[in-house]
């Protein structure tokens, strides 16, 4: 199944996704459950089942939001792929590099990507986001996607120049709506193996990103269980999971997202997120 998050006329829920329109089951699994993510704590998902043949809003009627808009935990990896490590030139490291994003840093599908008027160069990042079922802490390896709830595309857009300007990568990584996060939360049952997956990123229709999810340093089981020996997991925890090698600021020339510009990020099976890109006003840049 897919769900998800969505704001229709000033009212925030999240739904079932199915074809062109979505099914709202805010507050229809249980009273109360009005998000994604407190649907997730209850474990009440595979109720959706339940709901398939009802009928749903026309996606156009919706504004579709990030997939969980009010994680608690956004962990984000770096230098998870070989090339892309290559290309930035670091070290190789025993552990992942783990950094923190801010949920009002991103953005649903379909809406603006902003490119903060304080910067010229923001960058795209193709990934995978894992998003956590059930809570969880020390988890092994042998049992760590027993806690996926679901995956979703990432855009993990990076202000270079504030990402470097210490060497903490917080900054450059939370200018508000500068990532996304969409389309939907697809369930495991739907993906099958995520080493099979195919990851692409296009700018304007050119391939600037391909790869394949078999290709990260740490695997997505390993990943889970370093983040859950330094901090619990709970349902609606997101981990994103690095991007391949191309990103637009290890290339000559540069490529820096523009206004315009149309970003889109494929992995297969998982979906396809796509933003536009707009120049952020006073208030937000």
């Amino acid at each position: 199944m897919r769900f998800v998050s969505f704001d229709r006329q000033g009212r925030q829920g999240f739904g079932l996704l199915r074809g062109e329109k979505v099914v709202d089951l805010t507050g229809r699994l249980s009273p109360g459950v009005v998000t994604l993510k407190q649907a997730l704590a209850a474990n009440l998902l595979a109720g959706a089942a339940d709901w398939t043949a009802s009928d749903g809003i026309p996606l156009d009627q919706v504004r579709l939001l990030p997939v969980i808009p009010d994680a608690a935990k956004i962990l984000c990896v770096g230098l998870n792929y070989e090339d892309h490590r290559n290309e930035t030139r670091r070290p190789n490291s025993d552990y992942p590099t783990i950094f923190t994003r801010f949920a009002d840093a991103q953005v649903g599908h379909g809406q603006p990507l902003l490119k903060p008027r304080a910067s010229d160069r923001l960058d795209y990042e193709a990934e995978l986001a894992v998003v956590i079922g059930k809570p969880g802490r020390n988890i092994e390896e042998a049992h760590a996607l027993d806690y996926v709830a679901g995956y979703a595309c990432f855009n993990d857009g990076s202000v270079r120049d504030w990402q470097r300007h210490t060497s903490q990568f917080t900054p450059g990584k939370n200018f508000p709506a500068s990532g996304s996060f969409g389309p939907a939360l697809v369930t495991p049952d739907e993906v099958g193996d995520y080493r099979s997956l195919p990851i692409q990123l296009r700018l304007n229709g050119q391939v600037m990103q391909n790869a394949s999810l078999s290709d990260l340093i740490f695997p997505l089981e390993k990943l889970i269980a370093y983040c859950s020996a330094f901090t619990p997991l709970s349902p609606g925890d997101v981990i994103v999971t690095g991007t391949p090698g191309g990103v637009g600021d290890r290339r000559e020339p540069q490529v820096y997202l523009q206004d315009g510009d149309l970003v889109e990020v494929d992995i297969g099976a998982v979906g396809c997120l796509v933003n536009r890109v707009a120049t952020a006003g006073a208030q937000v840049g």
